[in-house]
């Protein structure tokens, strides 16, 4: 009994993977606003009524595949963060945003589906808030290093916060990194905006006749945004 259950799971679990694939060549293809659960069932020589079974409508498609790819991109940036020493400030900063970046152009179609215009008729939900968290958790778990760190110097000059951006960042350091200043984090906040807004620019070709290719252009903003949030700088290596 175990074992054929097992089996059955295990063919369920292949099948589900196989219908993802198919609707990621959809998307590619066809965009997320055209996705179809009878195409895909065609293409997979499956019966609509059978891929029902694994899908009851395509919100429920596109769900799985927003799920997956805020995971993928969750976990290629985890992976660059501890691939750098903790105290390495700047390194860290420079791994999270060149992994969003590598991710995004490998990835272009499910950046556009889960960074991109919505889906006309498609509403996310909540079990999409927390793999969607993933990137900019890495970033506050960073930002809380660097409070704690001798070595950085987070600025917290610049233009007050208004009581309503104050109260926001004063929510979101509670739940993620008390004890971080409202201005410091908000300035993170800044920088992972600036980052995939960069990124989407590239992406979807706004940067065609000025900074493409954009490899310089993405380091040079990257450092820039490094010491806007107060990373220190690299410690010369000894001669």
């Amino acid at each position: 009994m175990n074992a054929s259950r097992t089996a059955r799971e295990r063919a369920r679990a292949e099948l589900t993977q196989e219908i993802k694939e198919e609707a990621r060549r959809q998307l590619a293809a066809e965009g997320a606003q055209r996705l179809s659960l009878r195409a895909v069932a065609r293409e997979l020589g499956m019966v609509s009524s059978a891929l029902y079974r694994y899908f009851p409508s395509r919100d429920d498609l596109l769900t799985a595949l927003i799920i997956d790819a805020y995971e993928s991109i969750g976990a290629r940036v985890e992976a660059a963060d501890a691939a750098r020493p903790p105290a390495d400030l700047r390194g860290r900063w420079r791994a999270i945003s060149q992994a969003v970046r590598e991710w995004a152009l490998t990835h272009p179609h499910e950046y556009a589906l889960v960074y991109g215009s919505p889906v006309p008729g498609y509403s996310a939900p909540q079990e999409t808030v927390v793999p969607a968290s993933r990137v900019p958790i890495a970033l506050v778990k960073l930002a809380r290093d660097a409070w704690a760190s001798p070595t950085s110097a987070p600025s917290t000059e610049g233009p007050p916060l208004s009581p309503t951006l104050a109260a926001q960042a004063e929510q979101v350091a509670a739940a993620l990194a008390p004890g971080l200043p409202g201005p410091v984090l908000t300035r993170y906040i800044i920088g992972w905006t600036q980052l995939f807004g960069m990124i989407s620019f590239e992406l979807f070709g706004h940067l065609v006749g000025s900074v493409d290719p954009a490899d310089d252009f993405f380091a040079h903003a990257v450092e820039h945004m490094a010491d806007f949030v107060g990373l220190p700088a690299d410690t010369p290596s000894p001669s």
